[in-house]
């Protein structure tokens, strides 16, 4: 934690005195507080962390979360634990633990108004500066125990979408099938969902971000499943095309191509390259097919704590990835009123290349296959 604490001061000019993450309740609850301060459970809705240039955190926080801090502080003594049952009580250690005329970095992209004000009457003569960029740019980067994390949820729902070919029977619905992978993924291991799973049958297939209905599953169906795992805070995102019964053939075709449009930007991906060049790979795949103009959305984007963790690999990103960075590549074709395929996976970026974070059958799967 103390090294993570480091890195962001140093991407911070000028260099303030104290840099304060604060939640408030959820869902307005920053990620980046857990980035700080690695606790596995525990909401800490209305806590703050006052961090400091030398690595060192102050957690002020209620009793509802007082036996979880202190287990995880005993394991890293730059962690101090203060608990503060009301608000009135984070106000005053504040005042106690920040120089009132203090330079404050702040969170701006997740603190809410509310919040801001419970700080500005803390610390009403204090000079505040947005962190936003570099607790992003930090972020973006994983150590090891972040990597091995997203590792673990990508084993979870690589797992559960073998299984999805077994479950398909007509009449299921998009919701009792969504129910049933978010069922699976916690009896594999995960601590719920880590965003609304999406399951689309026939033409709802070729909306991406479709929510799973009343519709029921018949034969020629096309089908998309996106999922994603919740370990230890840190997520997965996997999406995998299947079918019901006989398939399409142009369903089929369409597939291959995606398949195709997915490696090209794999083959291309390793430390340097840019985000819009693999991006535009797999967008000159689908160009050159009979789908053009049908992939309608950017090739992925960076994985963590969040599902969306801050960078985008979109055809406007410029700037290239670096080892250690996570990130999924997802490209879909979607055909109106028929069905979509997308194939997504969660991949880290090695000092050569890239290695899978998840691992499940990439071929267009049925019941029939």
């Amino acid at each position: 934690m103390r090294e993570r604490v480091r890195s962001i001061f140093r991407r911070l000019s000028p260099s303030p005195e104290a840099l304060i993450v604060s939640n408030s309740e959820g869902p307005h609850i920053d990620t980046s507080f857990f980035y700080l301060f690695d606790v596995p459970s525990g909401s800490f809705e209305g806590s703050a962390i006052i961090a400091r240039s030398d690595g060192s955190l102050t957690l002020l926080t209620s009793p509802l979360e007082a036996e979880t801090a202190r287990q995880a502080a005993a394991k890293d003594p730059s962690v101090e634990v203060q608990l503060c049952p009301r608000m009135e009580d984070q106000i005053r250690e504040l005042r106690r633990l920040v120089d009132s005329k203090a330079r404050v970095a702040l969170n701006y992209r997740e603190l809410t108004h509310e919040a801001f004000g419970a700080l500005a009457e803390a610390l009403p003569a204090a000079t505040w500066l947005d962190a936003s960029d570099a607790i992003q740019r930090t972020r973006r980067v994983k150590d090891a125990s972040e990597i091995a994390r997203i590792e673990k949820a990508g084993a979870i729902v690589s797992t559960v979408a073998t299984e999805i070919p077994s479950l398909l029977r007509a009449g299921l619905t998009e919701s009792q099938l969504a129910g049933e992978l978010e069922y699976r993924m916690t009896q594999n291991g995960s601590a719920g969902r880590s965003f609304a799973t999406i399951v689309g049958f026939g033409p709802h297939s070729a909306e991406p971000h479709f929510t799973p209905g009343k519709l029921g599953l018949k034969s020629g169906d096309s089908i998309v499943c996106d999922f994603g795992a919740l370990y230890h805070r840190y997520i997965s995102d996997l999406t995998r095309p299947f079918h019901f019964g006989p398939s399409d053939p142009e369903m089929r075709r369409v597939h291959a191509t995606v398949a195709e449009a997915q490696s090209a930007a794999l083959q291309l991906l390793r430390p340097g390259v840019r985000a819009c060049d693999l991006h535009q790979a797999a967008q000159d795949v689908v160009d050159r097919s009979p789908w053009k103009g049908l992939f309608t959305h950017r090739l992925g984007h960076s994985i963590g704590l969040a599902v969306h963790d801050g960078f985008s690999l979109n055809p406007e990103t410029t700037e290239p990835l670096e080892t250690g960075e996570t990130v999924t590549i997802e490209p879909g074709i979607y055909i109106p009123g028929k069905g979509g395929v997308r194939i997504e996976d969660d991949v880290v970026v090695t000092d050569h290349g890239y290695r899978f974070l998840t691992t499940a059958s990439r071929e267009y799967l049925g019941p029939d296959s």
